[in-house]
């Protein structure tokens, strides 16, 4: 038998993999991170146009993991949460209608030890963030290295890369997104659909202070969001159906802008477009299951859902957390952290959250983007009911800060 070159072979160095690597490195695994794509071309600006709200509880993670710094000067704070029916006065476009879902930071800060909503941050600096901290690990960064074949036997896994060599590990970790080579070529089935629907993502400049809210507006064919980032700017993520979205990406500034007011108003003032524009589909896909024989998924490998709360980065960090802490606490206990009962708790702990959240993603863009008058009355009476009771208010707003559950270490800011 090969002796291994590493004890984890992680392929994709994006937010969820690199997250992964780092938290297995701090417990003393050693790790092989490789990515097709070279990592200063990750980290220029045209990459990822998107920004992401991330929980507080996911970035305690990486304040442990050692990127808040780098973080801080570019993380805005999600005071307070106002979501809009788009064909109503509400809260996003004028006074006086009571049908909309209101969440404040203040409400739960017993909880949440004063922390924010969350935080939103542009996906760039994220990846700046993490790479410094790689750089500072002890992980073994490989690119533009990417996969090309897996041999898994009874003690490890042997990894072909593109440069032509090869690598061994116990276990092999696919963080490569959607279209996951380690899904493939571990056999790992899947299913899914895609939506009618596509995102146009781009940053604006805000006329007015935003005071930390982040605005959803849901419309019949789609939602409307705007939220804050650091230096009065703000996130857009518009989504429409895929005709209209490429008519958009394919406006001029001016025409693009006159309808971004229309659609949303003026509340926030004069909005400046900053390009470029960014267009995403949107897509659902869940993996038949997260671990095959020396093989695990993390992030968008095994469950690529729905944006509309933002929740789907969070998803994929919480899964490096938890495979991280059963990885180093199987090491430590002497186990074989590739085998088949070690990654059975992963999946155990992961599966159901994942599951879960996909599908509550799926059904609310269904009710949210419609037009029958019977789901949007059923729907208004949903959100009116939740914006009175306190009880339900606080539930969501802790699952949206990661707070609900069985946490790892590394999500409640403890290293590993």
């Amino acid at each position: 038998m090969k002796s291994f070159d590493a004890d984890v072979i992680v392929a994709g160095a994006g937010l969820a993999g690199a997250t992964f690597a780092l938290g297995a490195a701090q417990g003393g695994l050693d790790v092989i991170l490789v990515d097709p794509v070279p990592f200063s071309t990750q980290l220029d600006p045209a990459f990822d146009g998107r920004a992401s709200a991330i929980a507080w509880s996911s970035f305690r993670q990486w304040q442990a993991l050692g990127a808040g710094d780098d973080l801080a000067p570019v993380a805005e704070r999600i005071e307070r949460i106002l979501v809009t029916d788009g064909k109503r006065p509400g809260a996003a476009s004028g006074a006086g209608h009571g049908v909309f879902l209101r969440f404040d930071a203040a409400e739960i800060a017993d909880r949440s030890e004063g922390e924010p909503m969350g935080w939103m941050v542009e996906n760039r600096q994220s990846r700046v963030a993490l790479s410094r901290a790689l750089e500072r690990s002890t992980v073994e960064l490989r690119t533009p290295i990417g996969l090309a074949g897996l041999e898994p036997d009874d003690f490890g896994v042997t990894a072909s890369l593109s440069d032509g060599t090869t690598v061994r590990a116990p276990l092999v970790v696919g963080a490569e997104g959607r279209a996951s080579k380690v899904r493939e070529l571990s056999g790992i089935g899947s299913v899914g659909w895609p939506y009618p629907r596509s995102g146009v993502v781009a940053t604006v400049k805000l006329g007015r202070p935003h005071d930390g809210i982040a605005h959803e507006v849901f419309l019949p064919d789609g939602a409307l969001a705007i939220l804050p980032l650091t230096d009065q700017r703000a996130s857009l993520v518009w989504t429409e159906p895929h005709d209209r979205v490429r008519a958009l990406k394919a406006a001029g500034l001016e025409a693009f802008t006159a309808h971004l007011s229309r659609r949303f108003g003026e509340f926030l003032g004069e909005v400046e477009v900053l390009e470029p524009r960014f267009v995403y589909p949107l897509s659902l896909l869940l993996a038949d299951s997260l671990i095959a024989p020396r093989a695990a998924l993390v992030g968008d490998a095994g469950h690529g859902i729905h944006p509309l709360a933002g929740q789907g980065l969070n998803l994929g960090l919480k899964d490096a957390a938890a495979l991280a802490q059963v990885l180093v606490e199987a090491r430590r206990l002497g186990e074989d952290i590739g085998s088949t009962q070690v990654l059975a708790r992963y999946q155990a702990w992961r599966r159901f959250d994942n599951l879960t959240m996909a599908m509550m993603m799926d059904v609310f863009d269904r009710t949210f983007a419609t037009d029958n008058p019977v789901v949007r009355g059923v729907r208004d009476l949903g959100m009116a009911a939740v914006n009175a009771v306190p009880a339900a208010r606080h539930f969501f707003m802790a699952e949206a800060g990661g707070a609900v559950g069985d946490l790892p270490q590394l999500l409640k800011g403890e290293p590993l």
